[in-house]
This record gives structure tokens, C-alpha cells and sequence, in this order.
């Protein structure tokens, strides 16, 4: 695959604005949790964290940032692609599901002004257990679910194995597969799981499957994302058609044991947990490596233009940083803070990649063409500083420093300990500057217009 895409560069009017809206929803959430995080790092750093004594309130900012920068940036960003790779059938249920999805967004945003407390550190959605939040997850999903349908619907799969831009909408085609699964895994799980379990236990089983199958998900999406940066920022990426299906059809064909697990082990038992796990990370692991290891060596023989250096920057990132995150999973060794090292790294390498692609993205929405050099510093800024949190937590990690915990309960009596929070702190204050500075470029660019038709 060495040629820049076609797909982008001929995108319809009614695809465009439905498309654009997504984009828009997913750069409204990310401002929203950019906010938040700012006290979260704040109420971790040596020195600072005796200012925020109000731990509830850490939680309950945990939890909706969480919610907002990855599950709603993620799916969000998978409606963007979806859409525009998407015929113009079924527009209304496209409409729909997007106003759907706003507004279970609007309401998890709004649930903590509005009285919602009750924050339960599960993973993958964290929760707060009360009915207003809960009640925006469910919408939110309910309009996911719509998309997922009308995706299914509108994106062709013809030529898949025969030219470049079918083997990469194969790909997010196995997204959507992806996504149906994890959403009737979530319902499944949702009519077996005792209900007389404590809350945390309870959340913590009902989005494990679910959850596990969304990562899989966001995976399927940033590969087709890395292809196309590499394609856009003129690499020489020898991926053919046919080894691009094989590849995306791992992800598919592991996901499909996933109806295997639930009829064979009961919710929530430690077979099922187990199983899940294992089937997310035999999964991932060769479609990730295969591509990143051909798009490094694009890299070394292929000279970037001046024009296209953000693109690039934004890949490799991505691809460190998702590396980085992969590396540090198999240094968890119990319930301490390496564990969001791991997923932390995990999750900036799909969000680099979804910011590469929007500026590459918004001139062909008919935004101006964001400014190059900005973009390119925005990139390392957020890299550099998210690549320093990982480190001081996988550092403090292994002084067992524990996790989802802040201020006092943090343990740091040692000059290590508190070196490594530091780190951690100095490095999210770092990343959240490079996330201001990618909504500036973003909305500065936006304020332009280029006149497309």
C-alpha cells in the first residue's frame, strides 16, 4: 500500500456533515475530560495532593474522565470512520444515532452537577452508582448500538482482498462486528450476573466481557488509522490487500469466541474472566506487531514532506507509546499502579493515532488545514509527556505503590516512591498542556473554512 487514499478525498456532502458530527462529539468529550484532568493530576503530586482532601470528588472526576476520553473519544472517532466509509443509506438512523449518543453524553458529563455520586473504580466504564449517570451510559450505548446497525448496513465489502481502501473498510467492518459482540456480550452479562453482589463487584463483571471486546474494537480502528497516516504521509507501505484481510480477520475470528465463553462458563466466573483475557491479548498481539513492524520499516527508507511531518509524528507515537503500554502488561505483577501503565499506554496509542487522523481529516470536512509545525509539537508534547506518566507509574509500580488510591493512601515514604509520582506527575502535567494544545490547533483549524463543495 503505497498510494495516497482516494476515499477521503471524495467524501459526499450528506456523508460529510453526519461524519463531522461525530468528530465534533468526540472533540467535545475529550474537552470535557481534559478539564477534569487537571485535578486528577494534581491530587496525585507529591506536595500538591494534601490540597485536594476531598477523595469522593477525585473518584467522581476519575470516573467521568475516564468515560469521556476514551470509551465516548473512542466510539465516537470508530463513527467518524464507519460513516465515511459508509454509503448514504439509512441516513436517518445515522442522525439518530448520533443525537442518541449526544445526549447519553451530555447526561454522564452533567451527572455529577446534577447530584450523582457513588464512584466505583471498575474497569473498563467505570461507574457512578446512581440512577442519573447510569441512565446517560445506558442512552449512550443505546445510541452506539444504533450505529453499530446502520455501519453494518452501509459499509461494502466488495474488492476487500483486491485493492487498498477495500482491505482497510474490511477492517473497520471487523470494528463493527466487534462492537455488535461486545454489545450483546454487555446485555448477555447483563441477564446473568447475580444481582446480589456488592456494586463494585457487580460493575466490575457486568463490563469485563464487554469491555475486554471494545478494546479489540478500538484496536481494529487505530490499525486501519496507522495504514492510513502511513498511505496519507506518503510511505512506501508494502501491506498488500490480501495480507491486510488475514490480518484484520484474526482480530474477527477471535472476537467469535467470545458467544463460545458465554454459553460455556457462567458470568463472572474465574474461567470467564480468564478466558477473556486471554482471548483480547492472543488477539491483538500479531495484527498489531505485523503492521507496526512494516510501517517502521516504511519509515527508515521513505523521506517525509514538509507538509505531512505532524502525520507522521502522530504515527510513531501512536505506535511507541501503544508499544510502550504492551511492554509494561507483562511487567504487572498485582494490584498496583503499573497496571494503569499498561492501559494508559494502551489507550494514548489509540488516541494519538485518532489525532493524526483527524488533522488529516478536517480540511476534507471543510475545515481549514490545521497549521503543520503546531500540529507536529502538539504530537510530542502529548507523546512525550504521556511516555514520562507511564514510566514514573510502572516505576512506582514496582515499590507497590497501589492504585485508584491519592493523597496519604498513597504510601510514599520513601524518596523512590515519591520520585516516581513525581515523574508521574510531572509527565501528566505535560500530556494534559499537549491535549490543550491538540483542542487549540483543532478548534483554530475548524474556524477556517477551505470552500469545499
Amino acid at each position: 500500500m503505497n498510494t495516497t487514499p482516494n476515499v477521503f478525498e471524495t467524501i459526499e456532502g450528506k456523508r460529510r456533515k453526519l461524519a463531522a458530527g461525530w468528530i465534533i462529539l468526540g472533540i467535545a468529550s475529550l474537552l470535557l475530560a481534559g478539564l477534569l484532568a487537571i485535578l486528577l493530576v494534581l491530587s496525585r503530586t507529591p506536595a500538591i495532593q494534601d490540597v485536594f482532601p476531598f477523595i469522593d470528588f477525585f473518584k467522581v472526576a476519575l470516573v467521568v474522565h475516564v468515560d469521556l476520553s476514551v470509551t465516548i473519544w473512542f466510539l465516537a472517532f470508530a463513527g467518524v470512520l464507519w460513516t465515511l466509509n459508509g454509503s448514504e443509506s439509512f441516513m436517518g438512523l445515522g442522525y439518530a444515532a448520533l443525537c442518541v449518543s449526544a445526549a447519553g453524553t451530555i447526561v454522564i458529563a452533567l451527572s455529577p452537577f446534577l447530584g450523582a455520586c457513588h464512584p466505583l473504580m471498575n474497569n473498563y466504564v467505570p461507574v457512578l452508582d446512581d440512577k442519573i449517570f447510569l441512565y446517560g451510559v445506558v442512552i449512550f450505548f443505546a445510541g452506539f448500538t444504533l450505529l453499530l446497525l446502520r455501519s453494518l448496513l452501509c459499509i461494502p465489502l466488495s474488492g476487500a482482498a483486491k485493492s487498498e481502501d477495500g482491505a482497510l473498510r474490511y477492517g473497520l467492518y471487523v470494528g463493527v462486528v466487534i462492537g455488535l459482540l461486545a454489545m450483546i456480550t454487555l446485555l448477555w452479562t447483563y441477564l446473568s450476573i447475580s444481582k446480589d453482589s456488592t456494586a463494585l463487584r457487580y460493575y466490575e463483571l457486568l463490563f469485563w466481557g464487554g469491555g475486554h471486546l471494545l478494546q479489540m474494537l478500538d484496536t481494529a480502528i487505530m490499525l486501519t488509522a496507522w495504514v492510513w497516516l502511513a498511505r496519507a504521509a506518503g510511505l512506501a507501505l508494502k501491506l498488500p490487500p490480501k495480507a491486510a484481510v488475514t490480518l484484520f480477520s484474526i482480530l474477527l475470528l477471535s472476537s467469535l469466541y467470545a458467544p463460545i465463553i458465554l454459553l460455556t462458563h457462567g458470568a463472572g466466573s474465574a474461567e470467564y474472566i480468564h478466558q477473556f483475557t486471554e482471548l483480547m491479548e492472543w488477539g491483538i498481539g500479531a495484527p498489531v506487531i505485523v503492521i507496526a513492524l512494516l510501517i517502521m520499516a516504511s519509515l527508515l527508507r521513505t523521506e517525509i514532506e514538509a507538509n505531512m511531518k505532524h502525520l507522521r509524528a502522530a504515527l510513531v507515537s501512536s505506535m511507541l507509546l501503544f508499544g510502550a503500554g504492551g511492554a509494561i502488561g507483562y511487567m504487572i505483577n498485582g494490584i498496583n499502579v503499573t497496571i494503569p501503565a499498561h492501559y494508559h499506554g494502551v489507550i494514548v496509542g489509540v488516541t494519538l493515532a485518532f489525532m493524526g487522523m483527524t488533522y488529516y481529516l478536517l480540511p476534507r470536512f471543510g475545515f481549514g488545514e490545521p497549521a503543520v509545525k503546531a500540529a507536529k509539537i502538539q504530537v510530542y508534547v502529548y507523546g512525550i509527556g504521556q511516555l514520562l506518566h507511564i514510566t514514573g507509574l510502572a516505576w512506582g509500580g514496582g515499590y507497590g505503590i497501589q492504585r485508584k488510591v491519592t493523597g496519604s493512601a498513597q504510601g510514599l515514604d520513601t524518596f523512590k516512591k515519591a520520585a516516581s509520582m513525581g515523574l508521574m506527575g510531572l509527565g501528566g502535567a505535560v500530556a494534559i498542556l499537549g491535549g490543550f494544545l491538540f483542542l487549540i490547533v483543532v478548534l483554530k483549524a475548524m474556524r477556517r473554512k477551505n470552500n469545499i463543495s
